[in-house]
């Protein structure tokens, strides 16, 4: 997970709309100031958020935008490759892996035929993006012996992370004896 005490969240952010906007010029696509805001936000927290808590923080930002709008920035980066849609938290998170790794190729993005893993922190939300060079090794194989073609695996994995763990009072294990 996010190791926030050694985080430098403001870099983190910064490095995620440098990207975007550099790949976004690259593909020749425009990262519009709505686009751009929505990423921010996204950014802006490792913690998946819902359309809805997007359109809440542009609204309260001063900005009144309709529903409609934070579908179409979200399409727009998903299809580019800048955030993820994380299905059990019906939410989304900025994509950092790339920008931290530079395992983006020419493309500038995850291959979308290899597996991103999330782990998610069921106490304080948070999501960790990794790719495993083993786990999709594993996955190639299993694919190949069912004669299956994934499409953009993504594997989320609930639990609690590291950071929740050593705060916790109690170890989980006391509540089970």
């Amino acid at each position: 997970m996010i190791e926030l005490e050694d985080h430098d969240h403001a870099k983190c952010v910064a490095r995620i709309l440098t990207h975007a906007e550099t790949l976004c010029q690259k593909r020749g696509v425009r990262l519009t100031e709505q686009r751009r805001k929505v990423l921010a936000i996204l950014a802006d927290s490792h913690v998946p958020a819902s359309a809805y808590d997007i359109l809440d923080k542009i609204n309260r930002q001063g900005n009144k935008l309709a529903p409609v709008s934070i579908y179409r920035a979200l399409d727009f980066l998903t299809a580019q490759g800048l955030i993820h849609r994380i299905e059990s938290r019906n939410g989304y998170v900025a994509c950092t892996h790339a920008h931290e790794s530079n395992e983006c190729g020419e493309t500038g993005s995850c291959d979308p035929e290899n597996v991103t893993v999330f782990l998610l922190c069921d106490q304080c939300g948070q999501a960790g993006e990794f790719h495993s060079e083993a786990l999709q090794g594993l996955l190639d194989k299993i694919a190949a012996t069912e004669r299956f073609r994934a499409n953009a695996p993504i594997l989320e994995i609930s639990g609690t992370c590291a950071q929740c763990q050593d705060s916790s009072i109690e170890p989980l294990e006391a509540h089970e004896a």
